[in-house]
């Protein structure tokens, strides 16, 4: 073959490469594929990754709902301690008023006697403040006001200092509580004995800027505990407002024994024994705040007819004296 010849068969190949690659040059630019196995190993450590992060993130939860129940657990622990130091403190309490009314009696029946036929009341022991009350079977120590409205009264409940808490159950509220020179609940079993003969009720009450007022019933009494310790009263008179009017023909309600005429449980609501109705124009049982302050809340030492529903009275003082009584 020539030299000539030659030169032209190169020639002629190179126009058919160059006309090939002319029609594919997205093959000759596209770039090498990794290799399989690296492509595996990236899923294979993002997959750990994830599984990490997962596995951390319910070993927090777990951690988390072991923390609440620790403190939902101790929240339980402090709240039946303080039940139980409520209830120690009560009990205390009830103790020391008991011992305390025995001794006082003790000292009266020294000083005088009573006899079996007798029937005492205080407008009997104008010389005492704290007298006697004497009745078919029962002797129990009573304080007496011979001062107010002519004297002659027996008080059946105070509140002055707070120290008592009124958030009692119904036996407390049945046997009475708190000290007689005190605050206190003279006992609804002797209500029902004193009142058996036509009795007067008055209440007088002092607010925190000093002024007072009162409110006077002529017709009280109470049932007996079959009858749930109802209040029957009428013929109101006095500058307080009728606030107790609302109660009347009522059971008496406790912590434990609704007996109000309300869906609500108006003892527990207003953290008192009293003739809940539904619940109160009045709660002389309620909460003692001091300085009249109690918020929104409605379950203070209340008289509506005077400052509402949300003024927690100073003082409070319920007496009673026969209907025939003479000063």
């Amino acid at each position: 073959m020539s030299l000539r010849t030659a030169a032209l068969s190169v020639t002629l190949l190179l126009l058919v490469l160059s006309e090939v690659w002319a029609q594919n040059p997205r093959k000759r630019m596209a770039p090498p594929k990794p290799p399989k196995a690296q492509c595996c190993d990236e899923v294979r450590s993002l997959k750990v990754q994830v599984a990490n992060l997962t596995s951390l993130l319910e070993e927090l939860n777990r951690k988390q709902e072991t923390d609440m129940m620790n403190v939902v657990r101790q929240m339980m622990e402090l709240d039946k301690q303080n039940r139980q130091q409520e209830a120690r403190v009560t009990e205390a309490e009830s103790k020391y008023s008991e011992i305390n009314n025995r001794v006082e009696i003790m000292q009266l029946q020294a000083s005088q006697s009573v006899t079996q036929s007798s029937s005492v009341d205080c407008h009997d022991f104008a010389w005492y403040y704290v007298g006697r009350y004497f009745k078919l079977c029962c002797l129990f120590q009573v304080f007496c006001d011979m001062e107010s409205n002519g004297g002659g009264w027996t008080l059946i409940q105070r509140r002055k200092v707070g120290l008592t808490s009124f958030n009692r159950d119904w036996k407390q509220y049945k046997n009475g509580f708190g000290t007689i020179r005190g605050d206190f609940w003279l006992g609804n079993d002797n209500l029902f004995r004193m009142t058996r003969q036509p009795s007067t009720l008055r209440i007088e009450m002092e607010d925190w800027e000093g002024e007072t007022r009162y409110a006077e019933y002529s017709y009280f009494t109470v049932k007996n505990e079959l009858n749930s310790f109802k209040l029957l009263i009428a013929n109101y008179s006095g500058n307080a407002g009728d606030s107790l009017r609302y109660h009347n023909n009522t059971n008496f309600s406790t912590k434990g024994k609704d007996n109000d005429k309300c869906v609500d449980d108006c003892a527990s609501l207003r953290k008192g024994g009293y003739w809940y109705n539904c619940c109160t124009d009045s709660n002389l049982n309620g909460v003692f705040y001091r300085y009249g302050n109690h918020g929104k809340n409605t379950d203070g030492i209340t008289w509506y007819g005077w400052h509402g529903p949300n003024y927690s009275l100073k003082r409070v003082e319920m007496k009673i004296r026969p209907q025939n009584f003479k000063s």
